[in-house]
């Protein structure tokens, strides 16, 4: 059986990711993968070419995963100060959302989408509360948002 070398250009089920180099029959290639620009001829300038492409792809990730990490970790020491009405026992008439705590993120020079702060409900008690916030997959920081109550 002759096979033939590819570079595939998108995922393709049960044989690889978008810009894996792959080992197929030809029939397959020739009939399936090639016609419907799923792969390309694995030639060594391509090879190469796709190596190049690797290599800037992962330094960049990598400078990216360093200032998420640095990010994260400005985020962690801040602490966010909210001042609002509340009743007898600490409940507020209104509440804190992660649109709040976008703002008083950004006052703070943090440009943060507020779709990114994971809030499970909004804050509705005075006293100090952990504010996850997802910068991207496994980095999330926690911002501490202290409510007083108004005086």
């Amino acid at each position: 059986m002759r096979t033939v070398n590819l570079i595939l250009q998108e995922d393709v089920t049960a044989l690889g990711d978008a810009g894996d180099l792959v080992k197929t029959k030809v029939g397959y290639a020739r009939n399936y993968l090639l016609p419907k620009g799923k792969a390309i001829l694995a030639t060594e300038s391509k090879i190469k070419q796709l190596e190049h492409n690797k290599r800037v792809v992962e330094e960049k990730l990598a400078k990216q995963l360093k200032d998420l990490s640095a990010l994260r970790d400005r985020l962690q020491n801040l602490t966010l100060s909210v001042v609002a009405k509340s009743g007898e026992e600490g409940k507020l008439f209104g509440s804190v959302t992660s649109a709040h705590v976008a703002e008083l993120l950004s006052e703070k020079g943090f440009e943060i989408d507020r779709r990114k702060i994971a809030l499970s409900e909004p804050i509705k008690e005075v006293g100090d509360h952990k504010v996850p916030i997802r910068l991207r997959g496994e980095f999330v920081a926690e911002v501490t948002v202290n409510v007083t109550a108004e005086e």
